[in-house]
């Protein structure tokens, strides 16, 4: 590929030397406004990797935050019901690295987290992450290496949060449809598209 970047200068040489200050943006733990933009970010993305660089990337939420903060270079995330795969929990206990990107609705900024990921399954530390009266399945205790704010840039070119670019249901192919697609499956043999029994049951 006559094309293609292999090193760090052909790299700067595309999109310019980064300055000091960006570099030196991240700190190895949170400060109060850092926590609070958490705690108003009830979704966020978690990044993982197996021992073999393979990745994942899998979306969380609550309705409300239950990101606790037992200090400044710890978080701890809860786990909820979905299909079992624990994809991001497989990889941790191959690798423990994980980044994790905040959003808050409505907002443009993001907040990025970078550390080392353990398990737990603390009973008291479950009841604490509780919603609707049931307890996280487990918890992921982060030690922080870096903490950092993001600029709003990719929020604003997306427009993410305007309602009027949002794409119709029309127009977004459904969970169902793509699904039956890529297993070569007959819709009709399917629960109907956007009205899946999951979304009835969140915890």
């Amino acid at each position: 590929m006559n094309h293609r970047i292999e090193s760090l200068e052909e790299l700067n040489a595309v999109l310019g030397e980064p300055h000091p200050v960006i570099m030196e943006k991240h700190t190895a733990f949170t400060t109060p406004l850092i926590r609070d933009f958490i705690e108003q970010a009830r979704f966020f993305v978690l990044a993982t990797a197996d021992a073999q660089g393979n990745c994942d990337c899998s979306p969380r939420g609550d309705l409300l935050s239950q990101v606790h903060f037992p200090d400044e270079k710890t978080l701890i995330l809860p786990d909820r019901p979905g299909n079992r795969r624990a994809d991001s929990y497989r990889n941790m206990l191959e690798n423990p690295h994980v980044g994790i990107m905040f959003l808050a609705p409505g907002h443009d900024e993001i907040v990025r987290v970078n550390g080392t990921a353990a398990l737990s399954t603390d009973p008291e530390l479950l009841a604490s992450m509780a919603m609707s009266g049931k307890p996280a399945l487990l918890a992921v205790i982060v030690r922080i290496d870096e903490a950092y704010v993001h600029c709003a840039r990719a929020i604003l070119r997306a427009k993410l949060w305007d309602p009027s670019t949002w794409p119709s249901d029309d127009d977004v192919p459904s969970l169902r449809d793509m699904t039956a697609q890529q297993h070569n499956r007959r819709v009709e043999d399917m629960e109907p598209a956007r009205k899946e029994t999951y979304r009835k049951y969140l915890y």
